[in-house]
């Protein structure tokens, strides 16, 4: 399963934090109108470093249906920043 929303949660001490929810979706439309032009620089650079097109494609294939669920904190001197991918 591809992600579809992202929400980032930002805190600050000083004031209230925001959520900002991201429709990751609304990212496939842009991506499969530059598929073609993609496939030619991964193309490209499969080749330059002598790797299988197919397989690095599988690979980031795995590597995005991988994404939901993901969750990532960060914080520093009272400020949080946290990510979580639906």
């Amino acid at each position: 399963m591809t992600p579809n929303l992202a929400i980032v949660h930002i805190h600050n001490s000083f004031w209230p934090g925001f959520r900002l929810w991201i429709p990751l979706f609304l990212l496939w439309i842009p991506l499969i109108i530059l598929s073609p032009l993609i496939f030619l620089v991964l193309l490209g650079c499969c080749l330059a470093a002598r790797i299988s097109v197919w397989r690095a494609i599988a690979v980031f294939w795995g590597l995005i249906c991988s994404l939901p669920g993901t969750g990532v904190s960060v914080n520093a001197e009272g400020n949080r920043v946290f990510l979580q991918i639906y």
